[in-house]
């Protein structure tokens, strides 16, 4: 089950005077995840990179910021993904101490970086919803709406024809089960529409 952050949490490694400032947060997306790095650029000016990973779905990204390729981005990235997240955006800001570090030594840095914001992340399973479409006798309206609010489930949108027309959401997990209560209680008079 893939996991999101509750909240930012950050963390500092310091390498051989140079200093790594790593952040973990979540993030819904490359957009969101640019406006952020462009925020800490403004708020470091004097930091030699602004690394960047984001794991969301088809909008994931590894960005080293000039530093080698492959020895930032990509290893920040690979924590994201071993800590089975999904919706999180990880920065690492770079001030430089004075020495090089060498491509495993950059590795291990910018891991540790992400590694340890993640260690004290508060980590809060992702939920996926469904929506549910369905047509019902006015008679049923109250008894549809009992279950949708005994099951926790979003009432969406109602309409009144010569049917009653609603759309709900809950977690996926739940849907079957809903849809089957609903139907033996419904008399199998409770039209179930796919969605658009």
């Amino acid at each position: 089950m893939p996991f999101t952050l509750a909240a930012a949490v950050h963390s500092e490694v310091i390498i051989k005077k140079s200093r790594f400032i790593g952040c973990v947060e979540p993030c819904l997306g490359r957009e969101a995840a640019q406006q952020r790095v462009a925020e800490l650029r403004e708020q470091h000016p004097t930091a030699v990179h602004v690394c960047w990973a984001l794991l969301a779905g088809g909008q994931s990204a590894a960005v080293d910021d000039g530093e080698p390729s492959g020895t930032a981005g990509r290893p920040m990235l690979e924590v994201l993904r071993h800590q089975d997240l999904e919706g999180v955006l990880a920065t690492v800001v770079r001030y430089w101490g004075g020495s090089k570090l060498g491509a495993g030594g950059l590795v291990r840095a910018y891991t540790d970086a992400v590694a340890q914001a993640c260690l004290k992340a508060e980590k809060r399973p992702i939920q996926r919803l469904q929506t549910l479409r369905c047509t019902l006798p006015y008679a049923f309206e109250g008894l549809l709406r009992r279950e949708i609010e005994a099951a926790g489930a979003q009432l969406l949108q109602v309409a009144h024809g010569s049917q009653v027309e609603l759309s709900l959401m809950l977690p996926e997990t739940e849907a079957p089960a809903f849809v089957s209560r609903l139907n033996e209680a419904g008399q199998g008079r409770i039209g179930w529409l796919k969605n658009d």
